[in-house]
């Protein structure tokens, strides 16, 4: 399972360590895409695969669902994790997700995101603020 926050440095190449913890989850061709809310995801190829079956039957005449998946997979590709551990981040992904030099990485079960340090740290803080608004919203669906 992958779960976790951890904080690294992209290198002066755009290469970002993933922790060693997370990278035996990952496996050897994870897939790096855009994500939601501003970070990058990183799924294993296995949810990668259940993850494009369900976008597989998104209706094509839905306007939303064409733009979705234009979103998730025009900046899909995958990757390949270094004899160091690291994955490279490539140019119109950094931009998207703001990176700088301070990346978090958090581990959200089926996936990983790359949050900006400092994005990062201010969605935590508004995410805190409204924590029981978000847990009250949840109860549909038994949690």
């Amino acid at each position: 399972m992958l779960i976790g926050e951890f904080k690294h440095n992209l290198d002066s190449k755009n290469r970002l360590t993933v922790p060693a913890k997370l990278r035996v989850e990952l496996g050897e061709t994870p897939v790096l895409t855009r994500g939601l809310d501003g970070c990058l995801f990183i799924y294993p190829a296995r949810d990668w695969q259940l993850f494009m079956e369900k976008m597989a039957n998104l209706p094509l005449g839905q306007k939303k669902a064409r733009d979705f998946k234009r979103f998730m997979l025009s900046g899909a590709s995958e990757t390949e994790i270094d004899e160091m551990g690291r994955i490279l981040i490539p140019e119109p992904l950094k931009k998207y997700a703001a990176l700088e030099k301070s990346a978090v990485i958090i581990g959200v079960s089926d996936r990983i995101e790359i949050w900006s340090e400092g994005i990062w740290n201010e969605y935590i803080v508004e995410s805190g603020k409204a924590s029981g608004d978000i847990a009250e919203g949840l109860e549909q669906f038994g949690i």
